[in-house]
């Protein structure tokens, strides 16, 4: 009982969050471990099939399957934005007592760094609806997706501003995360935050570098202004181990920045049952940590 209401009570806190650079909104998310929905990119579906769910019933499965209740939802798995799915989205959350906690807007073929102002604007109109969406839904945080041509930084910024301003009105804060051009420079995060030069946070992933010495040297440079964590896993051994890099070591250069949460787990399988049985191995281990890294 006292859990659920822990639940519910960080539900509504963030349901009209204060924003601010001291994110007193997520202290009810420290520690946490949650999960992206780009995991469930195979099973959540609008129509489910065998062994497929739609998003109203991924609340039940975080909090019965999984036992998490942090989610970091993408705009290819909200799907509609009307008043009455978001709505029905909303209690489902509210319902199983989970927080989301961030909106991908993932959709494609937009630019918002285009120097053909009418391609811009339209880029910069659908994020504009998404962030509406998520204001609606109660998320604090969204993030626009990064392209893979380095931008003309000039627009970039300008667009960035515009979206934090329009952002800010509504209670939801801008965040960065290094994907696409970003990748490849350590700072990429950092600098743009800084150029932006608005309430704008860090949304680190672990995965999306060029490099191990890139990786660890971003990661190093981007979870002091973060605010939430992509914690990815690619493949993994039966027994846990994950050989492309060193997942303990993301977790510890995030605890050394002073970063505590949430790490929503970003990891894909084909096959349901063993999606499952590994976001609770990588929960279980970062569980671990987490308790390890409180009683130093």
């Amino acid at each position: 009982m006292a859990a659920s209401v822990v639940a519910c009570s960080a539900a509504k806190a963030l349901g009209k969050p204060t924003l601010g650079k001291s994110d007193d909104l997520l202290v009810p998310l420290k520690d946490e471990v949650g999960i992206t929905t780009s995991s469930f990119s195979r099973h959540l579906v609008a129509r489910p099939g065998d062994k497929q769910f739609s998003l109203i019933d991924l609340p039940r499965i975080m909090r019965d399957e999984l036992d998490m209740r942090v989610i970091d939802l993408n705009t290819t798995s909200l799907g509609e934005t009307n008043p009455a799915w978001l709505d029905k989205v909303r209690h489902a959350v509210d319902k199983a007592g989970c927080v989301m906690i961030n909106l991908k807007m993932n959709q494609k073929g937009l630019d918002m760094n285009s120097p053909d102002r009418d391609i811009r604007n339209k880029a910069l109109t659908v994020y504009k609806r998404s962030i509406d969406a998520a204001s609606h839904l109660g998320i604090p945080y969204a993030r626009p997706l990064p392209l893979k041509p380095t931008p003309d930084m000039k627009i970039h910024v300008d667009s960035y501003r515009q979206l934090a301003d329009f952002g800010a009105a509504r209670n939801v804060r801008m965040l960065v995360e290094n994907y696409a051009w970003m990748e490849s420079d350590p700072q990429s995060v950092v600098k743009l935050i800084a150029a932006v030069d608005r309430d704008v946070a860090a949304c680190p992933d672990t995965g999306n570098w060029a490099d191990n010495e890139t990786r660890y040297a971003g990661l190093a440079a981007s979870f002091p202004q973060a605010v939430t964590c992509d914690f990815k896993a690619k493949a993994l051994s039966k027994t846990g181990e994950h050989p492309q890099y060193d997942l303990r070591r993301c977790f510890d250069i995030g605890t050394a920045a002073g970063f505590r949460g949430p790490w929503c787990l970003e990891h894909a399988n084909a096959d349901r049952d063993v999606l499952l049985r590994e976001l609770a191995m990588i929960r279980d281990m970062l569980r671990g940590w987490i308790k390890d890294a409180a009683s130093r």
